[in-house]
């Protein structure tokens, strides 16, 4: 079993910044062995792949919404997932979600996630 444990959201102006992080947790789990992803949904809206990182050496992978403001890392030792968000809109407003990959390579499919955390709220005011 593995749990993800999303924090750092809350609200922020439009043009400021947040870092997301995801605690894993599970017997024997590191974030080291799988991709890792981020997800985000707004109200009415589907959930929207943001952002992904592979096993190992850590290779990214982001959407284009996210490209050049966000940036997905990882910390081994505290088996840690980061989201590092920069210049922030309204349209960014929504609820956060880490997930475990299946296998070690990252993608933007979220059937190819297995383990889901309980989402942070971004709110960007204008």
């Amino acid at each position: 079993q593995v749990q993800l444990v999303e924090s750092g959201g809350g609200l922020v102006q439009a043009g400021g910044s947040l870092r997301l992080s995801c605690a894993a947790s599970g017997r024997a789990f590191s974030v080291y062995d799988y991709a890792m992803g981020w997800f985000r949904q707004a109200p009415g809206k589907e959930r929207e792949f943001l952002a992904g990182i592979s096993w190992g050496g850590g290779s990214t992978y982001y959407a284009d919404s996210a490209k050049g403001r966000f940036t997905i890392s990882r910390s081994n030792a505290k088996n840690t997932v980061y989201l590092q968000m920069n210049s922030l809109k309204p349209e960014d407003t929504a609820v956060y979600y880490c997930a475990k990959g299946r296998t070690g390579r990252a993608t933007s499919l979220d059937y190819e996630y297995d383990y889901w955390g309980q989402g942070t709220q971004v709110t960007v005011s204008s």
